[in-house]
């Protein structure tokens, strides 16, 4: 899934670069130890439309301008983070999100995966 926003990361001088945009990528990596009764983890289209409600907020966006990122910077990583912790909770019984990878670019790719989150 994709998006298209800005932002404005802050660096580790404390200096901000300036302000751009990006065609960002989504992707959800979900597993189980079972598949249900027609061979599947979980039906693809509740997925993406899960993640799809999710990512739907930062469509043309700046988000620097989101409540979380004005405490988190806006970064692709931080950015998977966000939205790990929201998918995770949305997943069916049994089903549990193993990653979650976003791009900002062709080769600039973040994975986060593996920890509870408080958002």
């Amino acid at each position: 899934m994709s998006f298209r926003a800005s932002h404005q990361l802050a660096m580790p001088d404390g200096s901000k670069e300036p302000t751009h945009n990006h065609n960002w990528s989504v992707t959800a990596d979900v597993g189980s130890e079972k598949l249900d009764n027609t061979g599947v983890v979980m039906d693809f289209h509740k997925l993406r439309a899960a993640l799809g409600d999710i990512i739907a907020r930062f469509d043309n966006s700046q988000l620097d301008t989101i409540a979380y990122f004005q405490r988190n910077n806006p970064s692709a990583e931080n950015l998977a983070r966000y939205i790990y912790g929201k998918l995770r909770a949305k997943l069916p019984q049994g089903v549990d999100l193993q990653g979650i990878k976003v791009g900002e670019e062709q080769g600039c790719w973040a994975k986060f995966a593996g920890q509870k989150i408080d958002l």
